[in-house]
């Protein structure tokens, strides 16, 4: 079994956006079993699973959790958790508070769900790593440090997560996100929904819908902005190439189209964007 827990102190005076409260681990216990009634804890949380199974319950209904699912509970929530017996889970976790967290979350939409399933695991799990670590090594002795890694992790987290949908919906997710490295790298060549769809073994219209789930963006959108990537790299590695010759090389037969998409996303032509950082270097 793997008990790792950090405890850090609560702050008199809040300085910091948010502050972690504990952040650790439990692994391979197969008793690990939580039940705080409501108002017990006046904090934020966010466990995630590693690896096994376990189980959350909410009004009385339990739902199983595996490998990249996660729960989340607002302060002041009844909470009751725990592991599989026969999977014990790997589950890792940070508790944390801010004054402004409550709006934050909200606005954001955290609300609506206690349940999620991250599009990847590997960000959350090396962005909690990150903050363990710093933990672990100098307790609060960074204090600026320790709150920035506490609010890396949240964001990964936002940034991964999606409302909770069994273990089905995660493998059809990780269709979706095994592809993205191949579509940035052939962002350049005409974009072919049904071609795509295929590699994801669905049809375009599910492929849309899965990969909006995933990615908060659609396919099309996706593949604009690593061309949008390229070219901003492009023109300021090769500051002699005209620039219907970049839009072409990122994808856009058409240079006007190219300076379009560009303003819609930088607020300025490719020239200007080119002229402006090519200036600041040489500054």
């Amino acid at each position: 079994m793997v008990h790792n827990i950090r405890l850090l102190p609560t702050q008199p005076h809040r300085r910091f956006f948010c502050w972690p409260v504990s952040v650790g681990r439990f692994k391979g216990d197969p008793h690990h079993s939580i039940h705080r009634s409501k108002g017990a804890i006046n904090e934020f949380n966010i466990h995630f699973v590693a690896g096994g199974k376990g189980y959350v319950e909410i009004d009385g209904v339990v739902h199983m959790m595996h490998a990249g699912s996660a729960f989340l509970f607002f302060p002041l929530e009844e909470q009751r958790y725990y592991s599989s017996e026969d999977e014990p889970w790997d589950v890792r976790w940070v508790h944390f508070y801010g004054d402004k967290l409550q709006e934050f979350m909200m606005e954001h939409g955290f609300h609506r769900s206690t349940l999620w399933s991250f599009h990847q695991l590997d960000p959350v799990a090396e962005a909690h790593e990150a903050l363990y670590g710093e933990a672990l090594r100098h307790n609060i002795l960074h204090e600026t440090k320790l709150s920035a890694l506490t609010y890396a992790f949240l964001v990964e987290f936002m940034g991964q997560a999606a409302p909770f949908e069994g273990a089905r919906s995660a493998v059809r997710t990780d269709r979706i996100t095994g592809l993205l490295p191949r579509m940035q790298e052939k962002a350049r060549e005409p974009f072919d929904l049904a071609y795509w769809a295929e590699q994801a073994g669905v049809s375009p219209f599910y492929f849309c819908k899965l990969f909006r789930n995933a990615t908060r963006t659609t396919p099309l959108d996706f593949v604009t902005l690593c061309r949008m990537q390229l070219g901003k790299q492009l023109l300021l590695e090769r500051p002699e190439q005209p620039v219907k010759e970049i839009a072409a090389e990122v994808g856009y037969s058409s240079a006007s189209y190219f300076n379009k998409k560009f303003i819609e996303h930088e607020g300025m032509t490719p020239t200007e964007f080119r002229e402006l950082y090519l200036k600041k270097e040489s500054s």
